[in-house]
Formats: structure tokens, C-alpha cells, sequence
């Protein structure tokens, strides 16, 4: 089933539409939707006491603090240092309280107002006390309860080289009991329930991908040669920024010419070449949910007839996975549609022998020659983090991205491939094509929603060829302009 489309408007434009729909644009996620969510985790967990650990502050000033994504979705709370603490009986929650750092005049004249425990009540529905009642709290409920089990909500890892601040915090909490265990079943009970998002949720999940999708925009209009990176992705934080987005939800990637073929590039300091294709791929967080759009344009506004084959290529693998997703679904079924419409389109080009050709590994292994220019998985759940917990079959209210690519990389042949015998004669075969795409990197990338009827597409950025050359041409004297609908919008949301 296609995907529904989306009409392609920019952000002032969306606004408006969901304004006179009566949509509900704070779409803010209710004290009630959280409770819910904490009861749904005690009723898979039955009995015991479980203690949520939000995010410490950062140890230097001035380094941004961001809520650990297991505790924001319990809680909602954004403050530093707090903990949920949670007695579960016979499936119910029982009690539960939240603590958070007092309030302190002094300490908020440089970092800024706390709810304090007084608070906490009116900001998550919660009673609050303060996070020096913790161990007190902990230790009173833990022998009341005469619990041998202590479950934990977060990153606790105890094995971890590197203790992270969750499993400090947990550690020095449970000393002294020496006949208490810990557990982290708990996270993989939150992991399935975020697998389906809320309504609250995909609305938050469409307005930061709203934003994402005006960035991209902004950089179609504005790429030309001798720009460098940096510049693309000062505009595209700045567009994040400026839309209310609270930051980017991971490291930009902005890479162009040889590097729009490394997956995770985020140096963004190379100053792009006409010939060069860009590779963009970004994502706003807001409300604490993540997007993440990718696109690859053509620094001089004109696909190469290379880049427009290996570009074509892409798209129809995306295309065909989207014909694939529809309730019901493995997203199994749809990698592999899109993964052998990549192997047939790579062997009529000839950077591979044949759709199902192989290599000689490192140990001898038999590895597809897919893998030498496709070496990634085709998509990932989105949420509160960019890859965020889904289920493996689709389902009504699960979010997610396709994103099938082609990588060209310059060290194929000196430090990929193994030098062996079989293995050259697959160089020499496929040299000619090689060398006419070397450093061409291309993923196209869009976030859904999936629906009864289907499958929603809530990343309208151009993606079609001549789609993206029309956008180029466009004339860009710097960010359109921000209307005051938008404005008074983000007033009352706010």
C-alpha cells in the first residue's frame, strides 16, 4: 500500500492547516497519559519496588543537561537528579512518589528555577519530596515491603568499564543490603510498551518532523559550491532552534564528496566541490521526541548522470519497502524487498557481478557483494530517542524510518575487499563502474507513522529527482520568513 502523501508546505503552512482543523497544537502529553503508562509497567510487574533514576547534572557548568529517555517517558520530568520511587502491589501501583532537588534561591540564581517538592505535585501529578529523602524513602519501603529485589528503570550496568551516573547513583543507594538484588527487567517491560506511540506522541513526533522537513528545505535552497559544511549545518540548527526545537536529537551529518560515504560522519569542515553530491541527514528534538530525515542533493543543483543512476537506484529500493508497509507486516519482508531491488540495480550498473554474488571474507566466509556498497540495516523505530524501541511487525500508532543507501567509498578496493585471488578478479571486473561512482554516497530517508488504512509518510521533503532540481533553482536570500501564526501558536503551546 503507497503511503499517504503529504502536501508539501512549509512549517508557518502546516501550522496553520492543523490551527483551522482544530488540532490540538500543544500536543502536550497529559499527568494522566504518564500515570498510565507507570500502571501498564506495575501491571507486567505484579509486585515489588521499583525506583526510576533520571539523568545527574552534568559535571561542569554550562554542558546542556538532557532527561534520560526511560525516565521522561515514566515521568515527563526534565529536571536533573530525580528519582521515582514505586511500590507495586498485586499489579497496581501502591504508592509512588518523585524526587527532586529542593528548591534553592541561591543555586537557581545561576541555574535556573526548580519546581522543588512543593512542585512537583501541579508539574507530573506526582507528591514530591526531595532527593536527600531518598535512601530514607528507599530503605523504609524496602524493609516494609520485605523486598529482595530492588527494580531498576534506566541504564543500569554495574559491569560497564566506566560506571555511568545511573549505576553510580543506584550503587550507593542499595550499600548495606547486602541481601538485596537488582534487577533491570523493568526497561525491557518500557521497551515494548514504547513500541506503539499514543496520540499525544505522533503528534509531537509530526511537528519535529515538521521542523526537520523545513531544514531540509532551507538547505536545498541554499547549498552551492565553495560552501563549506559547516555552514549547512549552522543553517540547519539554526532552523531547529528557530522553530522551538530544543536541540538536535543527534550529531548532524552534513557530508559531501568522499564523505557522503561514511554512515556516521559528523566532522562537517569540508568545503564542497560542483561535481560534489551532499548527503544530509538530521533530526529536531522536540518535546522530546526525535525525527530523522535524510537526503542527498547535488552541490551544483544537477545530478551527474552517475549521481542520477545511483540516486534512481535508492529511490526505487525505498519505494519498493513502502509498498510493502502495512499493518500486519514483518519489517523483515520489507528490508528484504528494498535489499534485492539494491542488488538487482548494482549488478546492471556493474559494481557487482550478479544480484547474489559473493566475496571472500577476512576468515574465507562467504559475504554478498551487496554489502560492499549497502552495509546497513533499512530503517529503525523513532520516539523519544532517534532509534527508539519497535516491534518487529507493524502495527497501527508504530513510528519508524525507511532508509536504503548506496556508498561508493574510495578505500573499496585498498582496505575493504581482502586481497585473495577470487577477490581480484572481482576488482577487475568491476572497475570500470567503480570508478565511474567513487565517492558517490546516497541515502534517502523518511519517517512514518503506520495507520489502519496504512502507512503515513510525515516527512514531505522532495525526494524525486526533478523535484529536488526545481527546490535548487529557487532563489535563497537566507531563512523564509517566520509568519505570526507560528508565533502566537508557540506562545500558547508554551
Amino acid at each position: 500500500m503507497r503511503p499517504r502523501s503529504v502536501h508539501l508546505l512549509a512549517i508557518p503552512l502546516l501550522l496553520a492547516v492543523w490551527l483551522a482543523t482544530g488540532t490540538s497544537l500543544a500536543a502536550q502529553i497529559t499527568d494522566q497519559e504518564y500515570a498510565e503508562r507507570r500502571g501498564a509497567l506495575a501491571a507486567v510487574t505484579g509486585e515489588g519496588v521499583i525506583l526510576a533514576m533520571g539523568s545527574a547534572a552534568p559535571p561542569q557548568d554550562y554542558i546542556p543537561f538532557h532527561q534520560n529517555s526511560p525516565f521522561r517517558y515514566l515521568t515527563g520530568f526534565t529536571e536533573p537528579d530525580a528519582a521515582l520511587l514505586m511500590e507495586v502491589r498485586e499489579g497496581e501501583v501502591a504508592w509512588e512518589a518523585l524526587f527532586v532537588n529542593p528548591r534553592d534561591p541561591a543555586t537557581e540564581t545561576w541555574e535556573g528555577y526548580r519546581v522543588g517538592p512543593e512542585g512537583a505535585r501541579e508539574a507530573t501529578g506526582i507528591q514530591g519530596r526531595s532527593v536527600e529523602e531518598l535512601q530514607q524513602a528507599l530503605d523504609s519501603l524496602v524493609a516494609a515491603a520485605g523486598a529482595r529485589e530492588l527494580q531498576v528503570v534506566g541504564a543500569y550496568d554495574p559491569d560497564a568499564a566506566i560506571r555511568n551516573d545511573v549505576t553510580q547513583r543506584v550503587e550507593h543507594l542499595v550499600e548495606g543490603h547486602d541481601n538485596l538484588q537488582v534487577s533491570t527487567a523493568p526497561n525491557g517491560h518500557i521497551t515494548t510498551l514504547r513500541g506503539v506511540k499514543s496520540e499525544a506522541e505522533l503528534e509531537l513526533l509530526r511537528k519535529t518532523t515538521a521542523i526537520t522537513v523545513e531544514a531540509h528545505r532551507e538547505v536545498m535552497r541554499a547549498v552551492q559550491p565553495g560552501m563549506n559544511e559547516f555552514e549547512i549545518q549552522a543553517l540547519v540548527e539554526y532552523t531547529f532552534r528557530r522553530y522551538g526545537s530544543e536541540r538536535p536529537a543527534f550529531a548532524s551529518i552534513v557530508g559531501s564528496g568522499p564523505n557522503s560515504t561514511i554512515l556516521h560522519y559528523n566532522q562537517n569542515d569540508r568545503f564542497m566541490e560542483e561535481g560534489d553530491v551532499l548527503l544530509v541527514d538530521i533530526g529536531s528534538g522536540y518535546g522530546g521526541y526525535a525525527a530523522d530525515i535524510t537526503r542527498t542533493i547535488p552541490v551544483s543543483g544537477t545530478f551527474s548522470e552517475p549521481q542520477r543512476e545511483i540516486y534512481q537506484l535508492v529511490r526505487d529500493a525505498q519505494a519498493a519497502a513502502e509498498e510493502l508497509a502495512e499493518p500486519g507486516v514483518h519489517f523483515g519482508q520489507i528490508a528484504q524487498a528494498a535489499a534485492e531491488v539494491l542488488a538487482r540495480g548494482l549488478a546492471e550498473l556493474g559494481l557487482i557481478e550478479s544480484p547474489d554474488a559473493t566475496y571472500e571474507g577476512e576468515d574465507g566466509q562467504e559475504i554478498p557483494q551487496l554489502r560492499l556498497f549497502y552495509m546497513h540495516g533499512l530503517g529503525h523505530g523513532i520516539g523519544l530517542d532517534v532509534h527508539d524501541p519497535w516491534p518487529p511487525v507493524l502495527e497501527p500508532g508504530v513510528a519508524f524510518t525507511i532508509e536504503p543507501g548506496v556508498y561508493v567509498r574510495r578505500n573499496l578496493f585498498d582496505e575493504v575487499i581482502p586481497d585473495t585471488p577470487r577477490n581480484r578478479a572481482l576488482m577487475e571486473a568491476i572497475r570500470p563502474a567503480y570508478e565511474r561512482y567513487e565517492n558517490i554516497g546516497v541515502r534517502i530517508e523518511d519517517d512514518y507513522i503506520v495507520t489502519e488504512e496504512g502507512l503515513e509518510r510525515i516527512s514531505p521533503v522532495p525526494r524525486e529527482v526533478d523535484e529536488i532540481e526545481a527546490l535548487m533553482a529557487e532563489p535563497w536570500d537566507g531563512p523564509a520568513p517566520r509568519n505570526q501564526e507560528w508565533v502566537e501558536w508557540y506562545r500558547l503551546m508554551k
